[in-house]
C-alpha cells in the first residue's frame, strides 16, 4: 500500500464519528448498513452522517451500493487491512514489541 494512501485513511478516521462509523460497520461484514440506520444508531445528523461517509469512502475504507431506494455501505476490510498491516510492517519494521501487543479478541458464542 502507498504512503500517501495510507495517510489519507488515517487521517479519514482521525475523527471521532468516522472512527464510530468503522467500529459499526466492520462487525457487520459485506451485508453492511443503510445510512439511516447507521445515523439512527449513532445519533447523527443526515447531512453530517453524509459528510461523514463520504470522507471515509474516498479514502478508500467503505464501499456502498444501492438496494432499491437505500445506500448500503460497508466498510472495506482489505483497505483496513491494508493500513494496519503497513503500519505495523513498514512503519515498525515488523518489531515482535509492537506487533505482540495485539491479542485477538476471544469469540463471541
Amino acid at each position: 500500500m502507498e504512503q500517501s494512501r495510507v495517510l489519507k485513511s488515517l487521517s479519514a478516521m482521525a475523527h471521532d464519528t468516522r472512527l464510530e462509523i468503522v467500529r459499526l460497520l466492520v462487525p457487520r461484514g459485506d451485508d453492511g448498513l443503510c445510512a439511516g440506520d447507521i445515523a439512527q444508531t449513532l445519533g447523527v445528523s443526515a447531512s453530517g452522517l453524509s459528510f461523514h461517509l463520504s470522507q471515509l469512502e474516498q479514502a478508500g475504507l467503505l464501499t456502498s451500493r444501492k438496494e432499491s431506494r437505500h445506500v448500503i455501505y460497508a466498510a472495506d476490510r482489505a483497505a483496513l487491512g491494508g493500513v494496519i498491516s503497513y503500519l505495523l510492517n513498514d512503519c515498525c519494521a515488523g518489531a515482535a514489541e509492537i506487533s505482540g501487543c495485539i491479542a485477538p479478541r476471544a469469540q463471541k458464542v
